[in-house]
């Protein structure tokens, strides 16, 4: 079964995020490719993302690394330091326990679609420096503080 067929894999659109954070990512669609070829150390996502919408809120991992590659399109990787365009066949790494909050957004005029790579890690926590949430692999959704959504 090497072979995925992307006609079987299943479109999940937007996000697990509460409101009112699911709003920016909702039109995101995602095909779980390494979930459809068996994969448990990491996770493989092919996503297309509209004009408009963002991948996620800013956020980093504390036990997970990401890689992003963009097949087609152009999209804007926001981070701490500013903005920077990705175009198709350019590619961003955000290392595990990297304070630096990123997340991508298509501001252009068509679909944009790139490949998520990333490690699975049941101990990660998920911080989102500029909103009150916080994802520990263990509670879900919390608040900054703690209390649950």
């Amino acid at each position: 079964m090497p072979k995925i067929d992307l006609t079987t894999v299943p479109e999940r659109r937007g996000t697990s995020y509460p409101a009112p954070y699911a709003k920016v990512a909702q039109d995101r669609v995602k095909q779980v490719l390494g979930d459809a070829g068996g994969l448990s150390d990491f996770g493989v996502n092919l996503t297309r993302l509209p004009p408009g919408s963002w991948s996620s809120q800013r956020h980093w991992h504390t036990r997970e690394d990401e890689f992003v590659y963009v097949l087609s399109g152009e999209l804007v990787l926001v981070t701490d330091a500013g903005e920077q365009p990705l175009r198709a066949g350019e590619c961003a790494a955000f290392p595990k326990g990297v304070a630096d909050g990123h997340h991508l957004v298509n501001r252009g005029s068509g679909t944009a679609v790139y490949l998520e790579i990333g490690t699975r890690s049941a101990e990660d926590a998920c911080h989102y420096p500029d909103i009150d949430l916080h994802l520990d692999g263990a509670r879900g959704w919390t608040h900054k503080d703690g209390t649950a959504y």
